[in-house]
């Protein structure tokens, strides 16, 4: 009986000496992984800066610049709807839309939504407890002129071992005084993944 106890510890010793455990290895945020057909880091920023540049390029941009004295178009980013079938962090790729415009210096952005309402709160807390000479006052913002909205979509189609999914970004600027729509952009992405 002690024979067969010393026999089912080190089958049990060795059993769980075999199994593997995970690893963990820390890499460079900028290199590229992609270990399934997802949407991820690299898509969200290649779609966002391959739509910004292009939305640079239509002629709204210019006849603002020239009617306006070369100011920049105060631009803000209203709801960018998933409609995908896989959860996708929107606000990454907002703040990727972001970062692709204000690196090109030829827009500006203002606060919306809950970053606008947190401001404000900070300014109303700045008028009842902020000396004078550092108020922020209520009633300086500025406007946007324009309001970026969108969504994105996809599909997955597969056969056997092999599976497509496609993803399809569209976004358009509006023109907030005449609802006039200035740009629309639209951005595919395809990938092909076999098992």
């Amino acid at each position: 009986m002690k024979a067969l106890s010393y026999l089912s510890l080190l089958l049990v010793l060795m059993l769980s000496a075999c199994t593997s455990q995970p690893k963990l290895e820390r890499v460079d945020a900028n290199k590229e992984i992609e270990l399934t057909d997802k949407w991820n880091a690299r898509d969200s920023r290649e779609v966002a800066e391959a739509m910004m540049d292009d939305m640079l390029s239509f002629p709204w941009y210019l006849d603002f610049r020239m009617s306006r004295d070369d100011a920049m178009p105060r631009v803000i980013v209203q709801t960018i709807r998933n409609k995908s079938h896989e959860h996708i962090p929107v606000d990454t790729f907002i703040n990727d839309i972001k970062r692709s415009l204000l690196r090109s210096g030829k827009i500006d952005f203002v606060a919306g939504g809950a970053e606008r309402d947190e401001i404000r709160d900070e300014k109303l807390d700045q008028e009842l407890n902020s000396s004078a000479e550092t108020l922020k006052a209520l009633g300086q913002e500025y406007g946007a002129d324009y309001a970026l909205t969108g969504e994105i979509n996809s599909y997955v189609d597969s056969l056997n071992s092999k599976r497509v999914t496609y993803y399809q970004v569209d976004l358009k600027l509006i023109d907030i005084l005449t609802n006039r729509e200035v740009w629309i952009g639209q951005k595919k992405i395809q990938k092909l993944m076999t098992r």
